[in-house]
Parts: structure tokens; sequence; C-alpha cells
């Protein structure tokens, strides 16, 4: 192997670029702008998720993004997923996102066409959410839908099931109180603690207790495995219904009353809804919610509207930049921020009042209140101190109350609380309604290593078990399969990917035995639903589980049925999920279930590498077969060249590994040698045309983005009426016309979070100087481990490779899982192994 990253010289470039847009409504303290924003043609790009660091670090994230409304984009901001609509026909560009421990960046595309930059250092991407939320809804391309019920469907059903809960929550509210009364269940608990400690009623020892769920019995005897027939494909679901045009002229004339464009009219109603123009007029800082308008625009349409009625303490306007703070620390994958990290925030947006605030957010159901700290129960020497007062009731010592625990409070969104919640009790469930007397010694007595005997033996007693280990470790998952299957027990794997499918089937040596998730829980793939409406199965294994996002996962957990299976695996050291939420993390650090470590190296130079910086070192390997390769240059248009130069000849030549068989992985969309700039290049050489199918050519290589955190790899087919055909993976996936400038773009070169849970014969890893802010552990982690054979790596960044490896960790997400899995789970549950 050559020189090592940091051996040779190299130059910084300019950062990332993006095309510029008109300003969006109410510019300031100017009042509203007349001219509505315009999106680019690379505006839209797939949806990447992203983590702001830990709870010390999101007051840093949320007060940055209160500040300024437009920052230049860091080289990693991978995510830019902005929302491209005609002029004519839309105004708003979204928002992207990146992770350490998950995030690869954030980059608020703002209407004005700055980007906010919200990026944490560790590398994972946030999924592109537009506010209307229209997106998440999309079919999958993946995996083949089903007949009766597409995943597109499934997807909104379960987002439908999911709002109907929210409802029925907000419907059971208790009794008004003098402040907090919006609040219910274990949210106004938390609330009612706290103003109790403050007040010195009680110690802060004696609240938040949770009680773990009874178990239940076991099945009797496991089902025998039955085969499924196959389903047919269908089309991907089109784009909801478009808005009624009495609707969108009622939005168009408040827009123009306020002075904001009308450009925004359709993605107001998007968002909003049909009743969009009455909303916007009794409040307009529900402007908002339409993705890319920021704050100061909409206190000037605001102040078009409603003249001296407005003011920056007015209630409509700090719920909305509550639910938007929360939503932006969403898409930087915290399901919840710390209250005191939003009132900085907050007076960052000229709010005199961040309590008042805050407590009035609570209170109109925008955001729900957390507590954490204190201890699980109170200490019983505290109650025989202090003399009963005259109702028998003892008053609590003054010096054991100021001795207590802090309680640290945190405001979060009702949907990741429910969900977070939700998958809690659905873990406890598993660990504890499963069957714990199984003896699978002679399955684990065939296994093809110790570290897959050890797995099959720790699954034997456990209703839920982590396993964690390289790309050579998931040999062990699928000798699991295996021996279940052996044993009559219905067990199934599933993949993040299409390709990881593909790898886990061929693992088995049986197709039958592996889905991807999207396509087990659309129905498109697997076994189906039992006569419960619970998939029909007794063991599940879990994949590339580090890109489970919390929502996804609850709703995973929700369909096993009692005394299942399930079994996580994946490797702890890859970009997380695009979406809120760190599962695979938060139960591995809860110690909620067994855990396995593989002891199994992934092999050769290329592992021997990445297993180095897992472990924050960047090593020179021998790599005798030109394995691994460092390609040093200058600027990034030397990089795009050399890129080019790799991927279409040195190559193939080298190798026999053809270009289509070769990814190219770099760390931005914008920028000189971002995806953009890289894949015109990569175009021009390989597949020339004129791009008469909405910029695509047949051949071209494509990413298709059907929903937000889910990229696609597939090649354009053709094109027709009823829209873009493309080949993903062997699946024909149509994109209806409306859906193609959204959610396809040239896919020779992605980012690293687009690339997790896939593999190719070869990988080309481009690090321009500008890419230097951008780089984290995780992501290098990622990216170098994507080729199986061969890996070039285009390097101008000089030192910063290094450092990123040995000083730029994941940063932390702040979720509430771990401490729910704490509560629920007894120690003896969380034995481990490995």
């Amino acid at each position: 192997m050559t020189a090592l990253p940091g051996e040779t010289p190299g130059t910084d470039d300019a950062p990332a670029e993006d095309a510029p847009a008109a300003p969006a409504p109410g510019g300031g303290a100017d009042g509203p702008s007349p001219d509505g924003p315009t999106a680019g043609p690379d505006a839209a790009e797939a949806p990447e998720a992203a983590t702001g660091g830990a709870a010390g670090a999101d007051a840093v994230d949320v007060v940055a993004e209160a500040a300024s409304a437009s920052s230049e984009e860091p080289p990693e901001a991978v995510e830019e997923s902005a929302k491209t609509e005609k002029p004519s026909e839309a105004a708003n560009s979204s928002v992207a996102s990146a992770d350490g421990s998950a995030a690869e960046e954030t980059s608020e595309t703002s209407a004005d066409g700055s980007e906010s930059a919200e990026a944490s250092a560790d590398g994972s991407e946030s999924a592109e959410a537009s506010a209307d939320g229209s997106e998440t809804a999309e079919g999958s391309a993946d995996a083949a839908p089903a007949a009766e019920l597409s995943e597109a469907q499934a997807e909104l059903a379960a987002q439908r099931e999911l709002r109907e809960r929210i409802e029925k929550r907000k419907a059971e509210k208790a009794a008004p109180i003098s402040a907090g009364g919006g609040l219910s269940g274990t949210a106004a608990d938390l609330l009612a603690a706290v103003r109790a400690v403050e007040s010195g009623e009680k110690a802060g020892t004696a609240f938040f207790a949770r009680t773990a769920p009874a178990p239940t019995p076991a099945p009797a005897s496991p089902r025998p495995a039955t085969a499924q027939p196959p389903r047919p494909a269908v089309p991907e679901v089109p784009a909801p219904q478009a808005a009624s045009p009495e609707a969108l002229e009622a939005v168009r004339a408040v827009l123009a009353q306020g002075g904001a464009p009308e450009a925004l009219a359709r993605p107001a109603v998007d968002a909003l809804g049909e009743l969009a123009a009455e909303l916007l007029r009794t409040d307009p800082w529900h402007l908002l919610a339409v993705s890319g308008v920021r704050p100061e625009q909409a206190d000037g349409f605001a102040r078009a509207l409603l003249g001296s009625e407005c003011g920056p303490d007015d209630g409509r306007r700090t719920a909305a930049l509550v639910g938007r703070l929360l939503e932006q620390a969403a898409l930087r994958g915290h399901t919840a921020l710390d209250a005191a990290a939003v009132r900085t925030a907050l007076a960052g947006h000229a709010v005199r009042d961040p309590d008042a605030a805050v407590l009035n957010a609570v209170e109109e159901g925008v955001a729900l209140l957390f507590g954490e700290g204190g201890d699980a129960e109170p200490d019983e020497t505290d109650a025989e101190d202090g003399e009963p007062d005259e109702d028998g009731v003892r008053e609590a010592d003054p010096t054991a109350v100021a001795d207590a625990a802090p309680v640290r409070m945190f405001l979060g969104l009702d949907r990741y609380a429910l969900a977070e919640e939700s998958l809690a009790d659905g873990l406890a469930r598993l660990v504890n309604t499963c069957e714990k007397t199984a003896d699978w010694t002679e399955a684990a007595a065939g296994a093809p290593s110790p570290s897959a005997a050890e797995l099959i033996r720790t699954v034997a007693s456990a209703g839920l078990v982590v396993h964690s280990g390289g790309e050579a470790a998931r040999a062990e998952p699928a000798a699991l399969i295996a021996a279940a299957r052996g044993l009559g027990l219905r067990a199934l794997g599933a993949a993040h990917s299409e390709d990881g499918r593909r790898r886990l089937a061929a693992a088995t040596g049986d197709p039958a035995t592996a889905v991807t998730l999207a396509g087990l829980l659309s129905g498109a793939q697997g076994p189906g639903r039992d006569e419960d409406g619970a998939l029909a199965l007794d063991l599940l294994v879990v994949l590339d589980a580090p890109q489970l996002d919390v929502e996804g996962a609850a709703v995973l957990v929700e369909a096993l049925a009692d005394g299942a299976r399930l079994v996580l695996s994946g490797d702890p050291g890859v970009l997380g999920s695009a979406g809120a939420g760190r599962v695979f993390a938060d139960v591995l650090a809860a110690r909620a279930c067994p855990q396995v470590v593989s002891r199994t190296p992934d092999p050769g130079p290329i592992g021997e590498l990445v297993s180095g910086i897992g472990i924050g070192e960047l090593n020179q390997v021998d790599a005798p077969g030109k394995e691994v390769v460092i390609v040093p240059v200058r600027d990034a248009g030397e990089a795009v060249h050399r890129t080019v130069q790799l991927v279409a000849d040195s190559v193939p030549r080298a190798f026999s590994i053809p270009a289509e068989e070769t990814q190219v992985i770099t760390v931005g969309h914008g920028g000189a040698a971002g995806t953009r700039a890289l894949n015109e290049a990569l175009k021009q050489r390989l597949n020339p045309g004129p791009g008469r199918f909405g910029g695509f050519d047949p051949g071209d290589r494509v990413v298709h983005v059907p929903a937000p955190g889910r990229a696609v790899p597939g090649v354009v087919r053709s094109a027709d009426g009823e829209g873009l055909h493309l080949d993903c993976g062997g699946v024909p996936v149509v994109v209806p016309q409306e859906r193609v400038e959204s959610s396809v773009r040239h896919g020779w070169a992605l980012s690293a979070h687009q690339a997790a849970g896939m593999r190719w014969p070869a990988a080309v890893v481009v690090l321009p100087g500008d890419a230097a802010q951008g780089l984290s552990r995780p992501w290098v982690y990622t990216a170098f481990g994507r080729g199986e054979r061969h890996l070039s790596v285009v390097h101008g960044v000089d030192r910063a490779l290094p450092h990123a490896v040995a000083e730029v960790p994941a940063q932390e997400r702040t979720t509430r899982l771990r401490p729910l899995l704490e509560a629920l789970l007894t120690p003896d549950a969380a034995s481990s192994t490995g």
C-alpha cells in the first residue's frame, strides 16, 4: 500500500456550494420579500441522517441554528435534501442533515438559498424530511411490493396508526391545571414531580419509577416453517392527490396579503392541509411548517397580517419556534432536547421569556416534557424523617431534598416519545415472554465457527440478543438462521438493503431466509402475518441494525408476537440511522439483553485497515495485490479527474472489475468534488447522453429514494407515460413522472451514509481538501469498508484524515430509549456473554 493519508501534502478546496435560491417570505426586519424561493436542478438529494452532539452539545447546535439562518455548508453536509419543485408550483427547500454516531451532516437549505449547517462531527446523515412529511410515505423500491398492499401504503398505514394513537393520547388529557394542562401520562407526572421538588414538597427520588410488564407464557412448541408463494411486483405508488384548486387559491390570497410569494401555496397546502388558508390567517407562524421557511421570514409574514398584534413573545410564535427546534433536532438524530438548550435557542430568537415559552409549548401540545435523574425509588429511611402534619403526612427533610439528585428536563415531539416508549415496552415484552429453557446444544455443536456456536446457544435462552461484529461476522447470523430452521422454527433474516439481502441469502444458501426490512414490514417479502396480525415468525435476525431508527424499530417490534426471538446484529462502528434515534447503540449501552461479540476478524488488507480505524488507528497495511491504493491529489479538479480515471480505466484494467461494479463515495453532495460534480463527470465518460428522460438516459446509474433514509441503487432502463423505469437490484421499479425530480439522482457517486449497508467489488473514496471538517471515525470506517476486493482513496486532506480517525469519534444523540430500557428490564435479563 502506498503512503497513507497525512504523509502527502494537500490543499483545501473551496467549500461546498449550491445554487442560490430567491428569498422566501418575510425577510426579517424589513418585512416580507415579494419574491419566492426557487430551487435549482440539484436541490433535492437523497435523504441522509444526522445526529447532533450529546446533551451538552445540544445548546451549541440549536443556538447556532437560531443565531444564523444562513451559514456555509460543511463539506460533510452529505444530506442536502432540498425538495425541488418548479417555481410556479413550489418554493420549498428541504432540510438536510448529518450525524456522527450517526450523523454525516445536516444542512438546511433555507428559502433564500443559503444553507444552515447543522452537522455533527461523527458523520451520520439525516433523513430528508420536508415539513409536510409527504415523502415519508413513498413506496419502497428495493423489494417487489405486494399486489394487495404496497410498501408505500404500508408506511402510510403505520404513520396513520401512529397519528391516531397520538390523537387518542391528546384526547385523554386530564382536567386542566394551573400550568401544564396540555400534558398527559408520563409527561404530566414528570412536570408535577419537578414542581414538587422545586417547591420542597417532595424529594426528587420519589418519582419516575416504572414497572416492567408481567411476563406471559411462552408458546408451547415452535410452529413449523411454511413456504410462502412469491408476490408479484407492482409499480411504485404515485404521489398523493394534488391539492384542490379552491384550497390553493385561498392560500395564495393569504400569502399575497402577507407579502409572501404565491409559489409557497402548494407546499403550504401539502404541509397544513385543505384548511391551510384559515390556519395561516389565524396563526401566521404555521408558515414554518413549510420546509425552507426561516423564523425571520415567518415573522415578516406575521407582521404583515397581524400588524401590532404580534410580538416576539406571542404564544403562537414561541410554540411554532419550539416545534421547529425539535424538528431540526430530529433531523440531527435526537429524539429529545435538553429544555435548557431549547430555552437558550429561544433567547437567540429574541424570545424575552424562554421559560414561559417552553411551558406554553407544552400546554399547547406542541412538545412533551420528560425528566431524567434522581433515583427510581425513594430511600425508605427518608420516610422516617420529619414529623407528620395534621393530616398525617410526613414532611420531607429539607436536607434530603437538597441532597437529592437533580432532575434534568427534556422536551420532545410526541411521535418520537410514543415510538421510544412503545419500543421499550415491546423489547421488554420479548425478553419476558421468551421460552428460556430451550436446548439448542446439538444445533450449536454443528455451527461453522465458535462465535456462531456461542450465538446459537445464547439465542436459545433469550428473547432479545445483540450481536456485534464486522463484515465477516455476518456469517454467524446466517448460521443461526439455518440452525433455527433445522429445529423447525420459522426463522428469517432482514437486511437494510437489497444488496444485504442477497449477501445473506448467499450465506444461508436459501433465498427464502432473507428479506429486506422494508419488504418485511410492507408484506412484500417474508411469511406475512398470522391470524392475530403479527409476523408469522419464531426468530427474526435484523442485520445492519445500526441503521434502525426509533420509529421503524417500534413498528418492527410491535409486529412480533409474544414468545418470538429477536436478534439485532450489526457493526457498532458504522454510521447510524438516517432517522431519529440510536436504537442499536442504546440497547447496547443499556445492557438490556445478552450481548455476543464476534471473534471473527475481517480478512485481507482492507479488513485489517478498517479494523484499525474502528479503534482509532490509521495503520499502513501490506497490500501486495494493490488491494488498497492511495492516490494523492492537490485540488478538487484533480480529484474529479483521477476518480474518473480510476473508475473508467485503472480499476477495470488492474482488477477486471467493470465500472458498473465500482462505487464512488464522497463526503458531500455540493462542492467541486461532491456527488453532483462527480456524477456529472462520470456520466460524461461512462454514459454520455442528452438526459432526455428528465435528465436521465437508459444505462445511467441512479439512486432511488422511495422514503427518507432509504437509498436504493438502480439503473435506468426506459421511460414512458407511466414514469421512469428502473432496475433496482433485479427488481423492476416504476417511478411516476411527478416523483422523478425529487426521488431519483445519478448514482455513480454516493455519500457514505447512502452507501451504508451495501458493498461493491471496488470502492473509490474521494476526499478533496474541503472535506476535512466533515470527516469522523464512523464516516471513514463506513466509507473504507464498502469495497470487497479493492479500495482506492483519492486523498487531498493531508493530516485531517488520521486526525479524524484518532480524534473525532461518533457524537452522541440525545434519546430516551436507554433510560426507558434500564427502568423496564431487570439486571438478570441483561446478563452478557461474548
